[in-house]
């Protein structure tokens, strides 16, 4: 098993499709153990090696503070950091996901090794909305 960061292909389709408003829908960030199976081919949020524990809830946090804009021709996404209070729980990966359109999959990221906390905050931080480091960026090639 294996978690590979990346964009969703079915994502990227379903944007030109208008199947996604990042603005007004309500947008989840779900939380998985290092036996999850997830990449840029995951269609839908699955609660399969979703991780368990004190503090966490299955389907994970609904994110807030996302904001589309553009920096010079990239359109990119910011989202206020996410946290899941006085959690005690080891997550090795995330999958964004749309719960509003039938739990879509937006993006999944490995975080690169397991992370915890005991009786605290975990806390999801995103990198500025920027060209070269937003953690959701559309760009030409």
């Amino acid at each position: 098993m294996a978690i590979t960061s990346g964009i969703c292909i079915s994502f990227r389709k379903e944007i030109m499709l208008g199947e996604h408003d990042l603005d007004t829908d309500a947008i989840k960030l779900a939380l998985y153990t290092s036996a999850a199976s997830l990449s840029d081919g995951t269609t839908a949020y699955t609660a399969t090696n979703e991780v368990a524990g004190t503090g966490y809830s299955a389907g994970g946090v609904t994110l807030t503070g996302i904001d589309v804009t553009t920096d010079s021709s990239v359109a990119v996404v910011s989202i206020t950091d996410a946290v899941v209070s006085a959690a005690t729980i080891t997550a090795r990966g995330a999958l964004i996901y749309n719960s509003t359109n039938a739990n879509k999959a937006v993006a999944v990221f490995d975080f690169g090794a397991d992370k915890s906390s005991t009786a605290g905050d975990f806390t999801i931080q995103f990198p500025a909305a920027a060209a070269a480091t937003a953690i959701i960026r559309i760009k030409s090639s």
